[in-house]
């Protein structure tokens, strides 16, 4: 059995892969496969009314919200989000904590005036700055929820007198937010909701059209709104398996349920990475990620010994980013305990083999 700890795209429930599956061959028993029929069919149009339906009722969205896909991960939102939201002559604030949000601020730079508000550069990312002040004048705050290269993740909402935007694309749908928080969350599908190639932008609809600058059509979340997210041809693909994958998260009783299947993957993990004296965290103690735990061996030459074990073991995806080196395991919503306590026993094993 292998147990995939990789960091996108992401791992999906097994009866999602085989629901989908069969709906390559044939989809709803229309004869057609999912791959080839029309976006203009009643029955994809079903398709999409029920997957922003789930997202709404999973994250309690409220009114005056909208729900889009859209074409393209969260790098695609990362100019569009200051396009749409920041007034000629303004500025936005940015929260700077690891590579995405580095490379947020650097496409928001394109478009306006942006003011870095904190940064973590300076110890690697391995921390969330926690003082920084906002200027009261900025159209946003932008902050990107969960680093999933440097495993650090912000569970509390910062406080800040303007709309909050978060870049939610590796823990939306991890835990339980507030969307009334925010004035802006985007989420590529890819890491908890469904495959590369699609997005999902919530919106609160009284920000939008205030910029004063003409926006090419289909850059306008406008656009994407007023034709409920099918302006043009929609990754219908990644939709459809991202509904059964929100499908298959109802099933298990919601968020809150998986909330807590998470922080007891993410605290069974961490206690042997503590534990274990051949490894230790990167990330700072107080705001490590629960959906991807980033770890080095104590003795850099153990590194790849270690993983080749784990590779003998069936675990796979564990090779760290460059940027960090060691081993990142992501734990996703679709990853099972089964496959923690697996990860578990092979660092054990290996603490064994090396007394």
């Amino acid at each position: 059995m292998k147990h995939n700890f990789g960091a996108g795209p992401c791992i999906l429930p097994q009866e999602v892969f085989q629901e989908a599956s069969q709906a390559v061959l044939n989809f709803n028993d229309t004869g057609l496969s999912i791959l080839e029929i029309s976006h203009r069919s009643k029955e994809f149009e079903a398709v999409m009314v029920e997957a922003e339906q789930l997202v709404r009722e999973l994250l309690s969205v409220p009114q005056g919200y909208a729900v889009i896909f859209v074409q393209g991960g969260a790098s695609t939102q990362f100019p569009l989000v200051p396009m749409n939201l920041l007034a000629e002559g303004g500025k936005a604030a940015y929260l700077d904590t690891g590579t995405w949000s580095s490379k947020a601020i650097k496409e928001a730079k394109k478009i306006g005036d942006v003011v870095v508000v904190a940064s973590s550069a300076d110890a690697n990312y391995n921390y969330v700055p926690k003082t920084y002040e906002v200027p009261s004048d900025a159209a946003y705050l932008h902050y990107t929820s969960n680093n999933t290269i440097f495993g650090t993740e912000i569970f509390e909402t910062p406080k800040a007198s303007v709309p909050l935007v978060s870049d939610m694309s590796s823990d939306i749908m991890s835990r339980v937010i507030n969307v009334a928080d925010y004035g802006l969350i985007y989420a590529g599908l890819q890491k908890n909701v469904g495959p590369a190639g699609a997005a999902v932008v919530i919106v609160k609809e009284e920000l939008l059209g205030k910029t004063g600058r003409a926006l090419p059509t289909i850059f306008d979340y406008q656009s994407h709104i007023a034709a409920h997210s099918m302006y043009h041809t929609p990754p219908v693909f990644s939709i459809y398996v991202a509904m059964l994958n929100l499908r298959w998260l109802k099933n298990k009783g919601g968020i809150a349920v998986i909330e807590q299947e998470n922080i007891i993957k993410a605290r069974t993990l961490y206690d042997e990475i503590d534990r274990n004296p051949l490894f230790k965290g990167t990330a700072r103690s107080e705001d490590r990620s629960r959906m991807n735990v980033t770890f080095v061996t104590e003795d850099k030459a153990h590194e790849g010994a270690f993983l080749e074990l784990a590779k003998e073991r069936g675990l796979v995806g564990l090779k760290g980013h460059r940027s960090v080196g060691g081993f990142r395991a992501s734990i996703y919503n679709a990853l099972s305990i089964t496959g923690v306590n697996a990860l578990v026993d092979t660092m054990q094993e290996f603490e064994e083999n090396n007394k």
